[in-house]
């Protein structure tokens, strides 16, 4: 092989593993054939490729395709640039989750902004109590529809909710029939997680006093770890997301009894 042929090759296959890390930051998890379809080479080609993402720790291989790998983060947006991320999955996956209420529940709102986006659809709903700790849900509410019950605590401005030990004595007297909650990130090891130490204890604070508790995630939270541990993916009991998961936590939530919902 001539230099020139050598160099070339080398290029395309930078080009190549580029356009891949480009799809699984999109999708999370892809499939072999997927990735052969979209880049027009052969399993083998992709078997290689995804090996190299893995020596560099930028991707893991799974029966039949990869998982992106995400680092972890520490540094949370602000509110409303998170609600600008993605904001259809995030109607999606409200618009699931509304399935899933009563006609005279009484049900729990974290501060996301995925549930956030479930707020805005019971602005009509009467015959709900809604109790929330977040402002901006309050926000929503405050005009009509639901019975509205406000959380005491200390603000945490940046994702405008009380959180903190606070908290505790209201929710100690509440029952809530279904918790519907946000995170950062999920993974099987840590569950979920959280930026603030605070939040974290008003979120397993409450889902201690759920029947129920749902979770919203897109799936780009999947794979994510960040500062403080917000409950187990074992005291979830539906977790409503935008697409499918990777094959071994559809496995362990069908081991631990957690239902999956696909918006």
């Amino acid at each position: 092989m001539t230099p020139t042929r050598t160099i070339k090759h080398k290029e395309l296959a930078a080009e190549r593993l580029d356009r891949l890390r480009a799809i699984l930051r999109e999708t999370t998890v892809v499939r072999v054939d997927e990735l052969c379809a979209a880049l027009e080479v052969s399993p083998a080609t992709v078997r290689r490729d995804l090996e190299e993402l893995e020596r560099r720790g930028e991707a893991r291989r799974v029966h039949g395709g990869a998982v992106a790998v995400k680092k972890k983060r520490y540094e949370e947006p602000v509110f409303d640039d998170k609600a600008a991320i993605a904001p259809g999955q995030k109607e999606r996956i409200a618009l699931r989750a509304l399935e899933l209420i009563g006609a005279r529940e009484t049900i729990y709102l974290d501060g996301g902004s995925t549930v956030l986006a479930l707020a805005r659809l019971l602005r009509d709903r009467t015959g709900l109590t809604v109790v929330t700790n977040s402002l901006r849900a309050a926000s929503e509410l405050a005009g009509s529809g639901p019975q509205l019950i406000l959380i005491g605590g200390e603000l945490r401005r940046l994702s405008q909710t009380m959180v903190g030990p606070l908290t505790r004595f209201m929710l100690e007297e509440l029952h809530i029939d279904r918790a519907f909650m946000g995170t950062i990130g999920i993974s099987l090891e840590e569950g979920m997680t959280t930026t603030d130490a605070g939040e974290a204890y008003t979120k397993e604070l409450v889902m201690q006093r759920a029947r129920e508790v749902v979770l919203l995630a897109d799936s780009g939270k999947v794979g994510v770890v960040t500062f403080a541990r917000a409950g187990k993916l074992t005291e979830v009991g539906t977790l409503v997301t935008d697409g499918e998961l990777p094959e071994e936590y559809e496995t362990y939530c069908a081991e631990n009894g957690v239902s999956v919902v696909v918006a």
